[in-house]
């Protein structure tokens, strides 16, 4: 590996960090466990060395754990996590965005379900490219920003695979959850919709209509493939895709994050990039787009599992982050 530039002397790195870690694959309460011997992550050239604050749960991270993806995965053993916020505290000798001691944030896995890394964002220490990452936000806490990342990165690149555009009408399909809280956002403050319909189950219509959407659907008393009204743009954050071109006006896109969709759905996996992040600042910044994090948020670096465990109920609204860590 790459020699990385020397840490300021204020900076006292360990060679070993506290970690949650699974060995083999299987369901998150039976194969995590906490290792407080874990090797720090060596540093490329093109890296940073992150001190991690908080890490927000995704559902590719339990997938992934169950082997869902492990044609393609890094070798066992290895610690989960894509988001995470934290502090810069050793750099590559090419980075050239970040110093020792800015706060940073971000998804650290370019291609997520393409050798992910080993160490991931559960950890004391995490390492990322600098590509992938931006400055943090002023306004955000570290639980807030880490929150973020991969959910605001899925819901951008979804709506620019739509060809979305102001003056357009979209229904976002699960608009309560982590990347479809993000869509309607998106789809109000930056891209200008005209209409902007959403599904939920009932306990959650209040916050569809807090987040900028017109048209609340509650799924559990309306199909909305029967409706009369067609849209634009169907963003599927849900894997319906097969009812969800049934609500889409001819000519229109159906965009899906979960695979296998079914044509003419444009399917996609997210590709992490931290430009993304600086693009969106703006709206951040100025509160138009926000952080949605469940009522149960955040769970302490001791309660992983129990994190974990409420995510796979998919009852949360918005993300689930882990802070303090450690």
């Amino acid at each position: 590996m790459a020699a990385a530039s020397t840490p300021t002397p204020t900076t006292a790195i360990p060679s070993h960090m506290k970690a949650w870690v699974y060995s083999e694959y299987g369901k998150s309460s039976d194969v995590l466990k906490f290792d407080s011997k874990m090797p720090l992550p060596s540093l490329n050239h093109d890296q940073v060395l992150v001190k991690v604050v908080a890490a927000s749960l995704n559902p590719v991270d339990y997938k992934r754990m169950a082997g869902m993806f492990k044609d393609a995965d890094s070798p066992l053993p290895t610690a989960p996590g894509y988001d995470v916020a934290g502090v810069v505290v050793k750099v590559g000798n090419e980075v050239k965005k970040f110093k020792v001691g800015d706060e940073v944030y971000g998804d650290i896995n370019e291609h997520g379900l393409e050798y992910p890394k080993v160490i991931g964002s559960l950890a004391e220490y995490t390492s990322a490219e600098e590509k992938v990452l931006a400055h943090k936000p002023s306004n955000l806490s570290f639980i807030e920003a880490a929150s973020l990342p991969l959910a605001i990165e899925t819901a951008y690149e979804g709506l620019e695979h739509a060809q979305f555009s102001a003056g357009k009408s979209i229904l976002v399909l699960g608009g309560a959850g982590g990347v479809g809280s993000h869509v309607i956002q998106l789809a109000k403050h930056v891209y200008g919709a005209s209409r902007i319909a959403a599904t939920s189950s009932t306990a959650k219509l209040e916050l569809l209509r807090s987040l900028g959407a017109d048209f609340p659907i509650d799924y559990t008393k309306h199909k909305y493939e029967d409706l009369q009204e067609k849209f634009d743009v169907v963003y599927d954050a849900v894997g319906e895709a097969e009812r969800a071109i049934k609500a889409v006006k001819e000519g229109g896109k159906v965009v899906s994050i979960v695979p296998p969709g079914c044509p003419p759905a444009i399917v996609f996996i997210l590709t992490s990039d931290g430009a993304i992040l600086d693009k969106l600042r703006p709206f951040i910044e100025s509160g138009k787009v926000k952080p949605i994090l469940d009522p149960k948020t955040p769970f302490p670096f001791s309660q992983t599992k129990e994190a974990f465990a409420f995510l796979e109920t998919n009852r949360a609204i918005g993300k689930v982050v882990v802070y303090p860590i450690p």
